[in-house]
């Protein structure tokens, strides 16, 4: 347990802004999800807008500081490179 008053109340920020930013996580690994669901499915229509979606969010997130820009980055891009990889096969 903390003992100094910035310590104790360190831990009730941070426990407040978890609180917090747990809708906007849960959000966004949603919607990545998704995204790679329809990307897997093969209809490109539907990824392409699950993926709209999902790097929206991902961007909306990491606006808000949910999450760390680089990570934000990353997710866009392993994204991304499934999608492009999934357009590329089926040739449109």
């Amino acid at each position: 347990m903390a003992h100094s008053k910035s310590a104790q109340k360190r831990i009730r920020v941070s426990e407040r802004r978890r609180v917090e930013n747990r809708p906007y996580r849960s959000m966004a690994r949603t919607f990545v999800k998704k995204a790679e669901i329809a990307i897997r499915g093969g209809d490109v229509d539907a990824a392409e807008a699950a993926t709209r979606q999902a790097v929206s969010t991902l961007d909306r997130v990491r606006t808000k500081g949910v999450i760390h820009r680089n990570n934000a980055a990353r997710r866009k891009s392993r994204l991304m490179a499934k999608f492009n990889a999934l357009r590329t096969a089926s040739g449109s």
